[in-house]
């Protein structure tokens, strides 16, 4: 039944305040009414006790026990002027003092004097002391009894004394006023808190009722798990609130355990790197690229009120790849331009000598433009022997004679076809030769090798460049996501190869590192163990 139907409030923080009175006021209640049961019985039994001490000291008085034995039954004998002497001096309601037939010797009326006490003294004449709160011919009181001895500790008799079950209950009452004041001035702090933290909430929620709130809450759910974009929400801790089904899927999570990843420091799910110095903060920006297994992710940040942040994550992965496929398509595109050109310049040459007659110079010129193309391909076929590795190389090399860089292989080079994954050796390749081509493309003496080795089942490559070369101080760093000396490309982010080079070949099991070459420039070597069958 929703609150509108029972009458209360719709605001949430109104529902708040009204069920903490409630509790504030159900606890100020319980808490008196648990006060007042043991404190009745905590007076009654100091009305009892207070009875039974003043029938011990009335018992005590030796002249009691023998006015029992020596006098009668009179308002004027010497048991009853004791007995009201003692009734007067201690406040008590009676003291009776009776024989062992339990006829009254004393009594605060005299004409009651010889008569049977209204209640059983069997236990008081017996020798014991009795504590009760009984009906007598007085009215309900609490009362001792105790036996009444003779100088030889014979029983002669019993004192009952009484006290007015009036009074008593008197000082309960009396007791109320102030407990109530207690019990309200408690009431009043709780209610005072309840409205503070009533306001604080009417802040925090927004003034929402609780159905905007589980509404908004389902909303958020179902936005969240459905959005084809990766969300992180991040504690202001660095421990993780939240990720959804796509963030799990982008960085590699099973689908199971993005919910056991909440509470978790953010460097515990993903591992220390650059996604995880992304998403903290550590490194900021807009659109950062960062390599997280084989994705290519863009990743944005935006700090919450609280202090934490949420983190989206896009997919640039299929992009990535079409924009390294475009630069090669580009790169052949104007290679064959230039041969085309190049074609046009020698036929028009070749028509040149058959139309003055040179047939044996046409002959020869056919014969060393043909020969160049068809050695270039037998050198690298010859040394190279996996046929992707190979087409690479010839089609680099053609790029490579376009922008006036000279691409040669190693004397050393030699690789069987007999490689594991050519796919993933050919992006590392095609990335290290491409960086070398623009590094030694502005270069006094132009100049790229390739060395490709199989030592064993180990594949080991290395390019050498005739470029500037990296400093040492920065030859992990261009390792880095999103590291370049490059203006990037319209349709795609910078930074990226070095970084793809170095993933591909650890995931392999080896290791991609930049040094220096010979004659200076630089080399970049991969290692890549188990690369060969």
């Amino acid at each position: 039944m929703s609150a509108r139907r029972l009458g209360l409030p719709r605001r949430a923080v109104s529902q708040i305040l009204l069920t903490q009175l409630a509790i504030a006021a159900g606890v100020a209640v319980l808490a008196t009414g648990l006060f007042l049961a043991p404190l009745s019985a905590q007076l009654d039994d100091q009305a009892m006790r207070r009875a039974l001490a003043i029938a011990q000291s009335a018992a005590a008085d030796p002249a009691l026990a023998a006015g029992v034995l020596d006098s009668g039954a009179s308002a004027d004998s010497p048991v009853q002027s004791s007995a009201e002497r003692i009734r007067r001096a201690t406040g008590a309601e009676y003291v009776v003092v009776l024989d062992l037939d339990g006829i009254r010797r004393s009594h605060p009326s005299p004409d009651r004097i010889g008569l049977r006490v209204s209640t059983d003294p069997s236990d008081a004449l017996a020798g014991h002391e009795v504590m009760e709160i009984d009906e007598g011919t007085l009215g309900r009181s609490a009362r001792g009894k105790v036996p009444l001895l003779a100088a030889d500790g014979e029983i002669v008799g019993a004192v009952s004394v009484g006290i007015a079950y009036d009074s008593v209950r008197d000082r309960l009452l009396g007791a109320i006023p102030g407990l109530f004041a207690y019990a309200g001035g408690a009431l009043a702090a709780g209610a005072l808190a309840a409205y503070l933290l009533s306001r604080r909430i009417q802040r925090q929620t927004r003034d929402l009722a609780f159905s905007d709130i589980a509404g908004l809450l389902a909303e958020r759910e179902a936005m969240l798990h459905s959005i084809r974009e990766g969300v992180i929400a991040l504690a202001p801790d660095g421990r993780v609130r939240l990720v959804n089904d796509e963030a799990a899927r982008l960085l590699g999570l099973a689908p199971d355990a993005a919910d056991g990843c909440a509470g978790r420091p953010l460097e515990d799910v993903l591992g220390a790197g650059r996604t995880a110095d992304v998403l903290s903060g550590r490194v900021t920006g807009r659109d950062l690229l960062t390599l997280q297994g084989p994705r290519v992710l863009v990743a944005n940040r935006m700090p919450t009120e609280d202090g934490g942040a949420v983190a989206t994550l896009r997919d640039r992965t299929e992009l990535e790849y079409l924009g390294r496929e475009l630069d090669s398509t580009r790169g052949l595109i104007d290679a064959l331009r230039a041969q085309d050109h190049e074609h046009a310049n020698r036929l028009h040459t070749l028509l040149g000598l058959l139309e003055l007659g040179l047939h044996e110079e046409a002959v020869e010129f056919v014969t060393e433009v043909a020969g160049v193309h068809r050695t270039t391909a037998e050198q690298v076929t010859e040394k190279v022997h996996d046929p992707l590795l190979a087409a690479l190389l010839v089609g680099k090399a053609t790029v490579a004679a376009e922008r006036g860089v000279p691409l040669r292989l190693a004397g050393s080079t030699l690789l069987p076809d007999r490689l594991v994954d050519p796919g993933g050796l050919v992006t590392i390749l095609g990335n290290l030769v491409d960086n070398a081509l623009d590094a030694a493309a502005g270069s006094a003496a132009p100049l790229v090798e390739v060395e490709l080795q199989a030592e064993g089942r180990t594949a080991v490559l290395r390019v050498r460049d005739s470029g500037p070369g990296v400093p040492a101080a920065r030859r992990e760093e261009i390792f880095t996501e999103g590291w370049s000396t490059k203006q990037p490309k319209a349709h795609r982010e910078r930074g990226l190869g070095l970084a793809l080079v170095r993933r591909l070949a650890e995931r392999q099991g080896g290791s991609a590192r930049a040094g220096e070459a010979a004659d200076g420039g630089a080399e970049f070597s991969v290692v890549l163990p188990e690369a060969l069958r």
